[in-house]
């Protein structure tokens, strides 16, 4: 009964798919509930999945001349409201401090949302002239913004994220780093975490808050919600003249910097789980799977069973490899293998041992193959990767099957009767439109993708000429 209950206790996805990532979160024992509102434990299980995002997309980063540093996380009030707009935008969600241990602070902190301002500052202070350009900082660190509704990796007061900050001599600079970096996290969505994205450009009303161009990769999740995975962020010189960043140029006339902010963050997490998750809990892509492969013995006190799993597990060194040996029944550790999502495991009792072979079975298909236990370490390599190409495959499928036109009012209407997924639509450029399009149908533009495809020439809402084609869809 034990291995049973370990799977009966998730909710089916068809029968409530937010109870059932709540539950995928818990169970698979990535987060816990603290007593602080709104934020959660990371546990080591959800921890080790962020330690391996982190090192596959530092070393992306550093490919392209990415330094680390690190910024203190309090911004002075006078600071943060340098940039009106930038201010205006995170007002709702910013804490406060207010008191120094017993003592009135004689000015407001706020716990950072995002660093622009704490960036500005600092390089305020660095850069004077050309030579000091250009700058090419990111952050590892966690970011506070006071959210009403929360949800474990998807939205929490206080979440882990890497926020990357950069000054330039020119705005095409600024803009070639901009798309620069949306490209490293497409790379390392699609690549690395198995998850398919539209890239595109952010409307005025959906950019952020300050900056000339907003890029976004967008991904669909299984329920047909989109999620906005990772952004990267142009802003001219708007911050540089508002904190008075100038460096002298070759001209030896002083010039204002142009800036670029891009980030990712532990919701990546959450795309992972409901991209690839099922009725049993994770499937989590081999690339970034804490642990690749379980070795299962099999009535493991019968002579040579635990030896022959330990051999097999020393053969596979190059791989992220355990053993367990706990006194649990077979059925209940390959529930927990499911649960967790481990890409494969291998299953070694003494009728194999005899035979000289062992059963390889696969989280994402179940499928199970027979194996020379000799051959085990080039069919784990290829079998590894076969997983994280056919995982991907999938949920390109997924998306294609979930992206739909519509080519007039009463056609996007009945695309969104219910959440289905993206659905591409031409657009005049207005923000009247686009405002009436989240009021009447509760979506959003996603963006304005930069593969554009001219579905008609008018206005989905309004009937005038169109300019851009846009994904539109309901989003976390």
């Amino acid at each position: 009964m034990a291995d049973k209950k370990l799977v009966a206790e998730i909710t089916s996805m068809d029968e409530d798919f937010t109870q059932w990532y709540t539950d995928v979160c818990i169970k698979a024992d990535l987060v816990s509930y603290s007593n602080i509102k709104g934020c959660m434990v990371i546990k080591p299980a959800g921890y080790a999945i962020w330690e391996l995002i982190q090192k596959h997309l530092d070393a992306r980063f550093k490919a392209t001349g990415v330094q680390n540093a690190y910024l203190p996380m309090f911004i002075p009030e006078s600071l943060l409201q340098k940039e009106k707009d930038h201010v205006e935008g995170f007002a709702p969600e910013v804490a406060w401090v207010t008191h120094g241990g017993l003592e009135p602070l004689t000015e407001r902190y706020c716990v950072r949302p995002t660093s622009e301002t704490l960036f500005c500052d600092y390089y305020k202070g660095e850069i004077h002239s050309y030579k000091d350009l250009p700058q090419v900082l990111n952050q590892w660190c966690s970011v506070v913004r006071w959210e009403k509704e929360t949800r474990p990796f998807l939205r929490s007061r206080e979440f882990l994220w890497q926020e990357g900050h950069t000054a330039h001599a020119t705005f095409e600079e600024a803009e070639e780093r901009t798309q620069q970096m949306l490209n490293v996290y497409a790379d390392f969505l699609e690549n690395d975490m198995a998850i398919p994205v539209i890239k595109g450009q952010k409307t005025d009303k959906e950019k952020f808050a300050g900056a000339e161009a907003t890029y976004t990769v967008e991904a669909l999740m299984h329920d047909g919600r989109a999620l906005q995975s990772a952004t990267s962020h142009n802003f001219g010189d708007g911050f540089a003249k508002a904190f008075g960043i100038q460096y002298a140029g070759k001209d030896n006339q002083l010039h204002y910097v142009n800036q670029t902010s891009w980030g990712l963050t532990t919701r990546t997490i959450g795309a992972m789980i409901m991209v690839h998750g099922d009725n049993s809990g994770l499937v989590v892509p081999p690339k970034i799977a804490p642990i690749q492969v379980v070795v299962i013995p099999i009535q493991q006190k019968k002579e040579g069973v635990l030896e022959a799993a330990n051999k097999i597990a020393e053969s596979l060194s190059a791989f992220r490899v355990k053993v367990d040996e706990t006194d649990r029944t077979p059925g209940f550790k390959f529930a927990e293998q499911e649960m967790r999502g481990i890409p494969v495991r291998v299953e070694i009792g003494p009728k194999d041992l005899e035979a000289g072979k062992c059963v390889l079975c696969r989280r994402d298909t179940r499928e199970k193959i027979e194996c020379a236990i000799a051959d085990v370490p080039t069919k784990m390599a290829e079998l590894l990767d076969q997983i994280q190409n056919d995982m991907f495959d999938r949920a390109k499928k997924h998306l294609q099957a979930h992206t739909f036109e519509a080519h007039n009012k009463e056609e996007f209407a009945e695309a969104f009767k219910e959440t289905k997924g993206f659905v591409k639509a031409m657009w005049c450029g207005c923000r009247e439109c686009e405002d009436k399009i989240k009021e009447e149908f509760n979506v959003t533009s996603r963006c304005i993708p930069f593969e554009q495809d001219t579905l008609s020439d008018k206005c989905v809402i309004c009937g005038k000429p169109a300019k851009k084609m846009v994904y539109w869809g309901r989003a976390y």
